[in-house]
């Protein structure tokens, strides 16, 4: 076991600081928080909006939830939204992390008060259920006690009729765990273990097979949170346990190098990789390891968008297939990059290459620091890659989402990759305004810079004795600069390759030794993946977006409805938005530095402004806005427009034949025609609203001057295994099956109106799935007077 505690020791999941062991010549570690302190940045102003949110947050309306299931009174009501309607608990171990990370990274007293609260208030729970258990989970007991009998009952987002109860559970296991990591606290260790021991007896009469069917529902990364008891405590048992949560249907592809990932969803397949990552060190399981790192360059390479971010409507899309993602409302997934980056650190630590840092980078300045809004903290959930569409955000004691509990961890851990060292070299990753103290060398290092407003950065060196210190000091060379050039004390340091990932300087380092650091940045464009003539433009490592309008910006500070963290506003058509009208190869031509980090792009409207101005996206807030921009040469600007023209005039013949209508999905519609529905919902996606499920709904439709005799159903058939049937006034009229395979994914199909019902003056069309499959995403429903109609 002594190798499993190195492993987690270097990787900073135990207190490294002093070191309890000797770290290899070349092996790689990080420097613990505490030792890394931000200096006047964005990131500083980040970090410190976080610690108000963290400190406006109820401790006692968080823990009601793990009172109330241990049959104690609770000292509060529980938090609304999603802590009251089934997963309930799951932000109090994001807010136990989260204090534990601010603790480390400021030592504020008030964040160390508050988590020693938290921590005493869950022994008490853990005391009062009496096996080391401790989850808000309702009616959780009863739930775990069938688990332990083998009654098991697993869907993808439920578990025995629970809302993903081990995926709730496992934010509990990763804040003990963070308590102790970070903030040194012993009782968290004990509590996380004894929580553990009691996992280890709830399985322990299942087979693996049933513990497999357990996985089918999202669980978090209950693997690496048993990996981490295992390092920290150095016994087998909770590595046998971290093994068996390993969902083999998602790990057995990945060790062969195949993607079966499209169509997953993308936030529960990602910690799982950490987790595999993780006893891969533990085990040096080279196919384990080869594993994570596959999944981490599909994920990258050829799922990811230019802010660094994945997924749309939560899940992974075809890598060919981008359409989703530019036209959908929901893009990606904050919690997404939150676990990208936790696999990121833990690879480049075992193969520190710049391609990890790159990435970390990008995903960090353009999603992870544009996710919080930087005038009251509030957190977003979906970052939307289409045009002209906006983002929603938290408020305090409103908004308890997934992204809420990894959001109020990321902007409190900004320090963790700023650096790293061996036993001979400090290595700078980042340009962050910061400081860090490397006790075994006795220095410190100070970066200071206005990056990425100025391109440079400055160190200068303290020791902390006064004799000179012999280190190599490694800044990285980043892919995005021009031509880096390095100045020590003021002289032009030439020795290096400028197509190194390292510039390395070695020398025997005085206190007061300074070097300045040149980054040149560049502008480019870059194409959406798919090869989509959509492209955002970037300057440097800072993606830019453009202002597109202030207007409907509907529910832009959530409430505490179900779904209040999505931007339900006006979605701009595609053909309103703003269009680069160039050859693909002359984009950047269209582009014109203003000033430092301001651009002016040219554009083509239908409003008739063609300028627009580009800023960083992490500066871009409470807007609408375009990051991806459309591209057309003029030829293929006209064929457009006599696209939307001829589309025009088909509408208008529809409009003129059409005696009723409904469009699918959209609020006003649907209530001025009394939808009523059971087991359906609505969406958006292929530029149309829709409503799915697999029940029912029903409007109620006019026949007005009784000139109806056709019904017209429009669907898009993207879907397999879908299918429904129709009725007007309960009278079956016709069924729809769709397999996805038509060349268009907009479909009609229309029926005659029995003619006993010709002359009445309202219908009720009801469309019901049908054999126990889903109904097809319905569009909308047309009354016709002559058949033919298109839409």
């Amino acid at each position: 076991m002594k190798n499993i505690l190195l492993s987690l020791c270097v990787a900073g999941l135990i207190s490294c600081d002093p070191p309890k062991h000797d770290v290899t010549e070349g092996s790689l570690a990080y420097f613990s928080l505490e030792n890394v302190q931000l200096l006047e940045s964005p990131f500083l102003h980040a970090q410190q909006l976080d610690k108000d949110y963290l400190l406006k947050l109820k401790p006692d309306r968080l823990l009601a939830p793990f009172l109330r299931e241990a049959g104690l009174e609770p000292k509060a009501e529980s938090y609304t939204n999603w802590e009251n309607t089934g997963l309930d608990g799951h932000i109090g171990g994001h807010y136990v992390s989260a204090l534990s990370l601010m603790y480390a990274s400021t030592h504020d007293e008030e964040i160390g008060q508050r988590l020693d609260y938290m921590l005493s208030e869950l022994r008490r729970c853990q005391q009062a259920n009496g096996n080391g258990y401790i989850g808000g989970v309702p009616g959780g007991k009863a739930m775990w006690e069938e688990i332990a009998k083998g009654d098991i009952r697993a869907g993808s987002f439920s578990l025995n009729d629970k809302w993903v109860p081990l995926y709730n559970i496992h934010k509990t296991y990763s804040g003990l765990k963070d308590a102790y990591v970070y903030a040194s606290k012993e009782q968290a260790k004990e509590m996380l273990i004894s929580m553990t021991d009691w996992m280890l007896k709830l399985v322990s009469g299942l087979s693996d097979e049933q513990i497999q069917n357990l996985l089918k529902s999202e669980h978090g990364g209950l693997n690496e949170a048993f990996a981490d008891v295992a390092g920290i405590t150095g016994e087998d048992k909770y590595l046998t346990l971290a093994k068996r949560f390993s969902h083999q249907q998602v790990l057995e592809p990945l060790v062969r190098g195949k993607d079966n990932l499209t169509g997953m969803h993308a936030n529960t397949q990602i910690p799982k990789v950490i987790g595999f990552e993780r006893i891969a060190e533990m085990e040096s399981d080279s196919s384990w390891h080869n594993a994570a790192s596959f999944f981490w360059n599909d994920v990258v390479n050829d799922r990811t968008v230019s802010i660094g971010g994945n997924s749309s409507y939560e899940h992974f899309h075809p890598k060919d297939d981008f359409t989703q993602m530019i036209q959908g409302t929901q893009g990606p997934e904050t919690c997404n990059t939150y676990n990208m980056l936790k696999l990121t650190k833990m690879l480049y630590q075992q193969m520190p290459e710049r391609k990890y840092i790159s990435y970390y980078e990008k995903a960090l300045y353009n999603h992870i620091l544009s996710s919080q809004n930087p005038k009251n903290g509030g957190l977003v959930y979906f970052t939307q890659m289409r045009p002209g569409h906006y983002r929603v955000y938290s408020q305090p004691q409103t908004s308890f989402w997934c992204c809420v509990g990894s959001g109020i961890e990321n902007h409190a851990k900004y320090g963790e990759m700023i650096y790293a060292h061996t036993n001979e070299s400090l290595i700078v990753n980042l340009f962050i305004p910061s400081q860090v103290k490397w006790k075994e060398k006795g220095i410190e290092l100070i970066q200071e810079n206005h990056f990425p407003e100025e391109e440079a950065t400055h160190f200068e060196v303290k020791t902390l004795k006064d004799e000179a210190v012999d280190f190599t000091l490694s800044i990285r060379n980043p892919e995005w600069a021009e031509a880096v050039k390095v100045m020590v004390n003021g002289e032009a340091y030439t020795d290096y390759d400028q197509q190194a990932e390292y510039i390395r300087i070695n020398r025997s380092w005085k206190s007061g030794d300074k070097i300045e650091v040149s980054l040149p940045m560049r502008l480019q464009a870059e194409q959406l993946p798919d090869g989509q003539n959509y492209y955002a433009f970037e300057y440097g490592p800072i993606v830019l977006a453009a202002k597109t309008g202030e207007e409907n910006l509907k529910g832009l500070f959530a409430d505490d409805s179900r779904g209040g963290h999505i931007a339900s506003g006006e979605i701009i058509p595609l053909t309103e938005v703003p269009v680069v009208l160039s050859e693909p190869d002359q984009l950047l031509e269209k582009v014109t530095k203003k000033e430092p980090l301001k651009f002016n792009l040219e554009v083509v409207q239908p409003n008739g402004n063609n300028t627009l101005e580009l800023i960083p996206f992490y500066q871009l807030h409470e807007a609408r806005y375009a990051i991806y921009f459309p591209q057309f040469t003029q030829e293929e600007l006209s064929q457009k427009q006599e696209e939307m023209a001829l589309q025009e005039k088909m509408m208008k013949q529809l409009e003129a034949i059409t005696v009723d209508k409904v469009s699918s999905g959209e609020q006003q519609p649907e209530s001025d025609h009394f939808v009523k529905q059971e087991g359906t919902w609505t969406g958006y996606n292929y530029e149309r609203h829709y409503r799915e499920g697999g029940g029912w709904f029903s409007y109620e439709m006019k026949n007005v001057g009784k000139k109806a005799k056709f019904l017209q159903v429009n669907y898009l058939d993207v879907d397999q295994n879908r299918a429904c049937n129709v009725y007007i006034n309960d009278k079956k009229i016709g069924e729809i099956v769709s397999n996805g395979e038509q060349e268009s994914s907009l479909q009609k199909i229309e029926w005659n109106i029995p003619a006993g019902l010709l002359k009445e003056d309202q219908f009720t069309v009801k469309i019901e799935a049908k054999d126990k499959l889903w109904m097809l995403k319905v569009v909308g429903v047309r009354l016709l007077s002559s058949a033919g109609g298109n839409m």
